[in-house]
């Protein structure tokens, strides 16, 4: 039997056990996935045994204090200074960031290499942000005026790592014209207040997709207006499926098809959908 847990604080209503124990099954192999609950001040303590075990996801708020504990970091995890997925292969703890590969594989028919509006930059904005401008991407960063030095320190990175990127910063109450992609990375309709939209009814419009990173609701209001509106729209259900789907291919090098994968997801907006009702109004 192999061992694996994602480590947090707190965890709470995690979904994680739920697509790691069905990618197992597909996968055909033995092995049980944990909640492991660490405050930040026992992180070390627990390195030894976190390295018994064949991997680990890590969670707010270890995604940073966990990399002076590992002996190597993936390219994936150096560019972005953080960690979500360790592999312990052959006595060495490496780590990686599989919630980029998570982010790509989600927007995969999407025009991230056309006008992008990111709504914020906190966190998984950022991720989203530096990869759309890596995937050529003319980015507009909308963000709250306290957000304003968080946005230009990313824009910054941005033009260290790609000096050829086009990236502006506005105001999220001065967003105008109009744009291939809206991602959302603000937590503006995040159950339960699932009744709130991160930007108006004009702006959704004026976009040809979005994508939304909550996932949960599964349909924001945002997702739902600009399906009413015909476009193509996701939330981030697929995300957090496809990173783990990544974390496998890590750690035991399997393999899904894209309907299995699909399948996955589907029954995580079931089982979200279930056990957290939207109220309509």
């Amino acid at each position: 039997m192999r061992h694996y847990t994602l480590i947090g604080d707190p965890l709470g209503h995690s979904m994680s056990p739920m697509i790691h124990d069905r990618l197992f099954a597909l996968a055909g192999r033995e092995a049980d996935y944990t909640l492991t609950q660490i405050h930040a001040e026992d992180l070390a303590a627990e390195a030894p045994a976190l390295r018994a075990l064949q991997g680990f996801n890590i969670t707010i708020p270890h995604k940073v204090g966990i990399i002076p504990l590992l002996d190597a970091l993936d390219e994936s995890a150096e560019r972005y200074h953080s960690v979500n997925c360790v592999a312990n292969q052959d006595g060495r703890a490496i780590g990686y960031n599989t919630d980029c590969d998570g982010f790509l594989r989600s927007v995969a028919d999407m025009p991230l290499n056309g006008r992008v509006l990111l709504i914020g930059c906190g966190g998984v904005g950022r991720m989203m942000g530096i990869e759309a401008a890596r995937h050529g991407a003319d980015l507009t960063v909308a963000v709250l005026e306290q957000d304003r030095p968080l946005a230009e320190k990313m824009c910054e990175e941005i033009g260290a790592m790609c000096p050829d990127a086009r990236t502006q910063i506005v105001l999220t109450s001065e967003i105008t014209g109009s744009f291939d992609l809206l991602l959302n990375a603000c937590p503006v309709g995040m159950y339960p207040k699932t009744g709130a939209c991160p930007v108006s009814d004009a702006i959704i419009e004026g976009c040809k997709s979005v994508f939304d990173v909550i996932y949960n609701p599964t349909e924001t209001q945002l997702i739902r207006k600009a399906k009413a509106l015909g476009k193509p729209a996701a939330g981030g259900a697929a995300m957090l499926v496809w990173q783990a789907v990544r974390a496998h291919e890590i750690w035991d090098g399997d393999s899904y098809t894209l309907e299995q994968v699909q399948g996955i997801i589907r029954e995580l907006e079931e089982t979200i959908n279930r056990d957290f009702p939207v109220q309509e109004d």
